[in-house]
């Protein structure tokens, strides 16, 4: 009925709160929001598919995009680049569609820098503990480079007030933090500034 721009949306977190999970059940429900695929040289994982996961760079591909100002930011995480691309973020936003992205907590500072109107969301399990038997149960990677994500959740936490709102990823019960995921996003796409006069007359009452 009525009609406004793209929002931005970040969703970030410790890796294995759950962020992957939550933003593909939004996907699923919300036919005006849009994925923002990131860039990345690391390896894929198993079942990871080129363009809709990750688009898989090497590091000369990567830092070559990276010198020609395509990237909304770009990070290391773990010895790995990670970039987000700018063309289709912004084409997106223009064509009215909503878009959502889950970089990295540093890689959130860096897109609220590029837009400042984005809204940052910071997702969290129940407890911490949980956070490595979710690494764990991937089985994607070693100990070692757990206990270094483990290591970076640490300092990733403290980045929390940065962020515009919180949902709580509960062990079990993931419909919860979906539902509450879903809510911000509807929130937000209704609020009255967002929205000109031209708009607001398709809902006077004749």
């Amino acid at each position: 009925m009525i009609t406004g721009p793209g929002l931005l949306f970040v969703v970030s977190g410790p890796s294995g709160a759950g962020k992957d999970t939550l933003v593909e059940a939004l996907l699923e429900r919300m036919p005006r929001l849009r994925y923002s695929v990131s860039a990345t040289t690391r390896e894929p994982r198993s079942g990871e598919i080129e363009g809709e996961h990750y688009f898989f760079l090497d590091r000369a591909a990567f830092e070559e995009m990276e010198h020609a100002g395509g990237f909304i930011e770009t990070r290391e995480y773990d010895g790995n680049l990670y970039g987000m691309p700018r063309d289709y973020v912004q084409k997106t936003l223009t064509a009215g569609y909503d878009v959502i992205m889950k970089p990295e907590v540093n890689g959130a500072m860096n897109v609220k820098a590029a837009y400042p109107d984005a809204i940052l969301i910071f997702v969290v399990p129940d407890k911490f503990s949980h956070l490595r038997e979710r690494l764990l149960a991937r089985k994607t990677e070693t100990n070692e480079v757990i206990a270094r994500r483990l290591e970076i959740a640490h300092q990733e936490m403290k980045f929390i007030r940065n962020f515009d709102y919180i949902v709580i990823n509960e062990q079990g019960r993931s419909e919860d933090a979906i539902r509450d995921l879903q809510a911000i996003l509807q929130a937000e796409r209704f609020r009255i500034h967002r929205y000109g006069d031209d708009s607001l007359k398709n809902v006077e009452l004749t």
